[in-house]
């Protein structure tokens, strides 16, 4: 449907396009995703594995609207406000951005299959496909800010009472891991650019009349 085409052309700006985020870019985001999931109760739109990967990136924006909602509450708390709770509307952020952007890649990678083998990779783009991949992104993306949201919460702890005990062995290990993570990140958000940018330069032409 045109609305959905839309709708992956926005996210497609707002996460692997534009540099940053910013307010407007944002609320588009969240009114295009829920119009989405209003759409995809409609009974026009068929149980496909692209409108089950569509759904996962729409309900992906509820993050978003969980951190607005998180600041607002912390900020009418003041200076009284946890660093902790502050890290989580961070977290928050950071895992509705790395599920949009890994989902993106999934429904491009889709578009490539359905071009190019479309026989040969049906068996693959199934339903049930869909959602297991969904859960396993959700899944690793869970994994990776909770060790994000532990860091925070070592850091803060360590700063005001460094333990010599098991938890400062802990501290420079956990550390090192997250910030290997997010350097693993920030390369594989630069590669799933270019590999977005291949995959859609590759269908263009393929449609393109010859």
């Amino acid at each position: 449907m045109k609305d959905l085409r839309r709708y992956l052309a926005l996210k497609y700006i707002q996460y692997l396009v534009l540099s940053s985020s910013n307010a407007v870019s944002t609320l588009l985001g969240l009114l295009g995703s829920a119009y989405t999931m209003i759409l995809l109760q409609s009974a026009k739109v068929s149980s496909k594995s692209t409108t089950v990967l569509i759904s996962s990136l729409a309900q992906a924006d509820i993050l978003v609207l969980l951190s607005l909602v998180s600041d607002v509450v912390l900020g009418s708390f003041g200076a009284g406000v946890s660093p902790a709770a502050s890290a989580m509307a961070r977290i928050l952020l950071t895992a509705n951005t790395h599920v949009s952007c890994v989902l993106l890649s999934c429904v491009a990678f889709e578009a490539y299959l359905i071009t190019f083998l479309p026989s040969e990779s049906r068996p693959l783009r199934t339903v049930r496909n869909a959602r297991l991949l969904c859960r396993v992104i959700w899944a690793l993306v869970a994994a990776e800010c909770a060790l994000f949201l532990v860091d925070e919460h070592l850091r803060a702890s360590g700063a005001s009472s460094p333990s010599p005990g098991p938890l400062g062995l802990l501290f420079p290990l956990c550390g090192a891991a997250a910030a290997l993570l997010r350097s693993l990140s920030y390369i594989l958000g630069i590669l799933l650019r270019i590999i977005n940018v291949y995959i859609y330069y590759k269908i263009f032409f393929s449609m393109s009349p010859r």
